[in-house]
């Protein structure tokens, strides 16, 4: 009696020890084991249907937003670029066309938030933003239609991206605002698909996000702040698309990231907080980016010789596309002629390995988890009517965990990150990946994204020649 008493107190005691942010984490993984645990349960065809990605059900709920959203939005009155790009990049990875009466809507209304000397706002009449700014063009890019893509005034884009760039090398989120790693990513990735990165625009923006790698490996969003998932992908992004990666310690950046996937099978954006849908491209496209960096990542590993030298700095833009050192020179010095096409470069580079996180850990994640099944696990699924009761407790859209509301930032990032992991085995960016890849039906497989600027490949490559040809 007294062992069972002092066993129960010693419980007791250890769940009073336990800090709030553990206490969430068990919650979570008890709420994700739950959905496993049922997962292993079912018969062969409902676990078939557990697997299915609903893309009719997502489609529905994406086409709802584009029409109306309620008075809860509001809030996100100054983000409305945001949800058109959200909503359109959801639609274009389901492989679902545009509608010609809304695509002519969608761009007259973007018209409408572009400021006098560039850039776009959160909505008619609000200040310039580069977040709102790289929001629409992305959603413009999407669309790829002449109509869309000669809406953008590149001229007084360069102006304000200009207006925007602080002494110190980095950006301002819009005039008088913040600086950090996101107004980096969001100015040079807008600069770049739309052809007009220059010397005077990349100056010392590699500097600043050098100053923003932390000591456990990734990026923080300014310099003395916390590694961040979203915050990682801007930096390295970045330092990408200036031809400037070779300068991150990228073998770090890989060991923090890679440790940020869990136990729940998808990715945490900071050291112990909690499991989130939205990592699933913020993290998972981090190391689908440095899938195509092997022969710097190796270099980087390269002992030092005696004399503490390891050769000459790489430089991946000079490379030829097989990625041998042998080939390569040191050309630093001309920065336009790193960054010319640098998207087009970088994508066009095969893959020499495999991916490195769990990639089909990850689609589970995402299929199981994010998407959001009611409270079908409450029903006995051995019926012999139990597949119409399923069916029927499914919603479209998709969640940042169990337990939480489907929304459209969530069904952009989470299908944003399951179209990474599904392409993650392809050496090739146009090469669609072998049915292993994909978890489930292959009917789940998305379009492929351009991991460096997150809109579909196939509006990248139109982007990219009307730009060139204009």
């Amino acid at each position: 009696m007294e062992s069972s008493t002092s066993s129960s107190s010693s419980h007791h005691c250890s769940q009073k020890r336990l800090t709030v942010t553990q206490l969430e984490q068990l919650k979570v993984e008890e709420k994700v084991a739950d959905i496993y645990r049922l997962l292993d349960g079912v018969s062969p065809n409902i676990r078939s249907i557990m697997m299915e990605l609903w893309r009719d059900k997502h489609i529905e709920f994406l086409i709802r937003g584009l029409r109306l959203l309620g008075p809860n939005y509001h809030v996100l009155d100054a983000n409305r670029p945001w949800l058109c790009y959200w909503i359109l990049h959801s639609l274009a990875l389901l492989g679902e066309p545009f509608d010609m009466d809304f695509e002519k809507d969608a761009v007259d209304f973007l018209l409408r938030c572009e400021g006098e000397d560039g850039g776009y706002g959160g909505g008619p009449g609000q200040m310039p933003h580069l977040a709102t700014t790289y929001a629409a063009v992305n959603s413009l890019i999407t669309f790829g239609s002449q109509r869309a893509l000669s809406s953008i005034n590149r001229g007084k884009m360069r102006k304000f991206l200009l207006q925007m760039k602080d002494p110190s090398g980095a950006f301002r989120m819009h005039d008088g605002g913040e600086i950090d790693v996101r107004a980096c990513y969001t100015a040079v990735s807008v600069a770049s698909i739309l052809n007009i990165l220059d010397n005077e625009l990349v100056k010392d923006v590699g500097e600043y996000v050098l100053r923003c790698q932390t000591y456990e490996g990734g990026i923080a969003g300014e310099p003395g702040s916390e590694a961040h998932g979203g915050y990682t992908f801007c930096g390295l992004a970045t330092m990408i698309l200036i031809g400037e990666v070779d300068r991150l310690d990228l073998p770090r950046l890989i060991d923090w990231v890679a440790f940020r996937q869990g136990v729940e099978c998808g990715f945490q954006g900071r050291t112990n907080k909690l499991v989130d849908g939205c990592y699933s491209f913020w993290q998972g496209g981090v190391l689908a980016l440095v899938q195509r960096l092997l022969p710097i990542i190796d270099k980087q590993l390269e002992l030092p010789k005696i004399d503490g030298s390891t050769g000459s700095t790489y430089n991946y833009m000079s490379a030829d596309l097989t990625g041998d050192l042998d080939q390569v020179e040191s050309s630093n010095n001309n920065i336009e002629g790193n960054v010319l096409d640098s998207g087009f470069a970088f994508i066009k580079r095969q893959i020499k390995w495999g991916p490195l996180f769990d990639s089909i850990a990850l689609q589970q994640y995402i299929l199981l988890c994010s998407q959001v099944f009611g409270t079908f696990q409450h029903r006995n699924l051995q019926k012999p009517d139990s597949l119409v009761l399923l069916k029927q407790v499914l919603e479209g859209g998709l969640r940042d965990k169990p337990g939480k509301q489907r929304d459209h930032y969530h069904s952009c990032y989470c299908l944003s990150g399951l179209s990474v992991s599904q392409y993650s085995w392809s050496e090739d960016a146009d090469v669609p990946p072998l049915p292993k890849a994909v978890l489930g039906p292959y009917s789940n497989l998305l379009e492929p994204v351009h991991p460096l600027y997150n809109v579909v490949l196939d509006s990248y490559y139109k982007a990219r020649e009307y730009f060139l040809s204009s």
